[in-house]
Formats: C-alpha cells, structure tokens, sequence
C-alpha cells in the first residue's frame, strides 16, 4: 500500500529557467500522464497496479532523471506520481527514506559524504556504490548497481588555450603552474576553493601551487562563460554539464582520480522495492545507458536550449527504444 503526497508539476518559466526552481521547497505535484507503451523496458507490464512517486533534487540532470524514471514506470502499467524538484539533497533522500516517495536517482558520492558522514572518498567508482549500499540497509534504502554516469568536479578550458597549453590531465596543469606560474588561472566557486574534496585537497593532491591572486571566485553559471572566453585559463565545471558540450571547453582528466565519484543510481525504499521488486528490471537498462555524454546532451537541451525536463526525457526514451509513444 503506497502512501504517497503527490508530485510536481513544473510550471513553464520555471522549465525555461531551472536557476528559478532554487528555493522554491516544492512538494506538490502531479499525476504522470504519459500515453506511452513498453519498448525495451516494461514487457508485460510488471508494475500493473502499482501506485508509485519519483522525486529528485531541483537542478536540470535530477529533473531530467526523475522525468526519465517515471516514463519507464510508467511504461509498465504504473501509475506515478511525480515529486520531482525538491530543493537540496536532503528534501529528496527523506522523502524515499520515510516512504512518501519511493525512488529516485542519487549519486554515490553524495550518499557516502554528505549522508553517511565519511571523509575520504573510495577511488573504485563499484567499492565506492557497493560501501554506500551496504551502509544505507539500515536506513531502509537499497541501492541498484550505478551508472556510468559520474558527476563530479573538474577543470576545463576552451579550445584556444587547449591548443596554447596543450594540457590533457589535471598533472599537466600542476606542471603548468610550475613552469609557467602566470598562465594558471582558475574560475572557483567559494565552495570549492575550500572544501577538501575541492581545490585546497587537488592541490595538496598533485602537488599544484597556484598563488591566491590567480583564482577569482565566482557564481557556476558564470564560470562557464569566463572559461569560454579565456578570461581564466581553467574553469571548476560539473563533468555532466550541458554548458561543457556548449560552450566547446576541454576537460582536464582527473589522472590520479581525487575527485569523489559521483555515480547516478537508483535510490529506492527498500519496503517498495519489496512490494515491487521488477522495479529493477524496468531500470536497470536505462542505467546502463546512462554515461557523461548522454548527460551532457539532455542537460544542454535544457539549460541551453531551453527544453522542457521532460520533453527531453520522453524524447530520449523513445529515441533508445526503452518506451513507445503512442
């Protein structure tokens, strides 16, 4: 028996402009109401009956995940309500823990940092998903195997400095800033400059010496454009935003894997996931489809293009054959 509070229902603008979701505390919602039938995913339609809520965290890549869940579960006969949008990280865990929503896509690192209260990441992308499965049992949570889709922290530049600097790793740039100390420059948020897992702990990490006058800390979504125009040399970026794609910047490849792995996988209440277990049928080969370059490419079609969440999941869906539209 669900017991569930319903969902959202993004309003236009808010869609347009997802930065417009931030501090909004959504919980309402909803009905899904898709028209589509099973592809690849939801043969026989498992989930007749079921009465299920998907939630997410309020920025695009949450928005677009929760949206794809709930097109799939749907696509198995359930009827789904979407709670997607909530804001922060916490709003979105609680709701699956307590049982007012039943899944939703959340990332490894997340759980085993900011959840579970550990400090040092696990550099195994599987170690690090198996430790947060097992520590999340007996918070009533259960964990299906992760993506490949890891969204973590990284620097990046565009194409002109590319091919100035010719820097591939994030070992290349820590040679750089020895050799050239003028040509390092670095775009941080606050956060990031002095977080551990941020700039202080990759520095320390790489043995990278970059002098307090060559970072200018700034809001995100102005990182990405000062990193276009070569105003820094490096930019702090998300390895799933659309803007990389966008704005053509090159990623610096994390050589000696310092940052947390952030692996997308699905969250569920352990209680639904008993009543429903072909849960895990319908997602695992979405999952497995689930990469940085598809994240990028659907997150661009909305903070870019200015797409509709869901129009974009439901495109993708259909496009990969999971779903039919009918």
């Amino acid at each position: 028996m669900r017991r569930r509070t319903s969902a959202i229902g993004l309003a236009a603008a808010a869609v347009l402009v997802p930065s417009l979701l931030v501090g909004c505390g959504l919980t309402s919602g909803s009905p899904m109401v898709d028209d589509v039938t099973p592809g690849t995913v939801g043969k026989g339609r498992p989930l007749e009956g079921a009465d299920l809520t998907v939630t997410s965290k309020e920025f695009t890549e949450q928005l677009i995940l929760g949206q794809i869940t709930g097109i799939a579960l749907q696509a198995a006969g359930a009827k789904v309500l979407d709670r997607t949008g909530i804001q922060g990280s916490i709003g979105a865990r609680e709701a699956v823990k307590s049982g007012d929503a039943d899944l939703m896509y959340e990332y490894t690192g997340t759980a085993w940092i900011t959840y579970q209260g550990n400090t040092e990441p696990i550099d195994d992308p599987r170690k690090q998903w198996e430790a947060v499965r097992e520590a999340d049992k007996e918070n009533g949570l259960t964990w299906l195997p992760p993506s490949e889709l890891n969204n973590t922290y990284a620097l990046a530049m565009n194409q002109a400095n590319a091919k100035k600097y010719k820097t591939k790793t994030l070992s290349d740039v820590a040679a750089l800033a020895k050799s050239d100390p003028k040509a390092v420059t670095l775009c941080v948020e606050s956060e990031f400059a002095s977080r551990n897992d941020g700039l202080p702990g990759m520095q320390k990490e790489y043995g990278m010496s970059v002098p307090p006058a060559n970072i200018t800390k700034m809001d995100t979504g102005i990182i990405y454009t000062q990193a276009a125009k070569g105003t820094c040399t490096y930019g702090e970026v998300f390895t799933t935003d659309g803007r990389i794609k966008a704005m053509d910047l090159t990623v610096m490849e994390d050589d000696k894997r310092f940052f947390p792995n952030y692996n997308a996988a699905p969250e569920i209440n352990t209680d639904s996931l008993k009543e429903f277990p072909e849960i895990a049928d319908v997602l695992a080969p979405i999952t497995a489809k689930l990469n940085n370059d598809v994240a990028r490419e659907l997150n661009a079609r909305v903070d870019v293009g200015g797409e509709d969440p869901h129009s974009v999941a439901l495109d993708w869906m259909v496009a990969e054959g999971f779903v039919k539209e009918n």
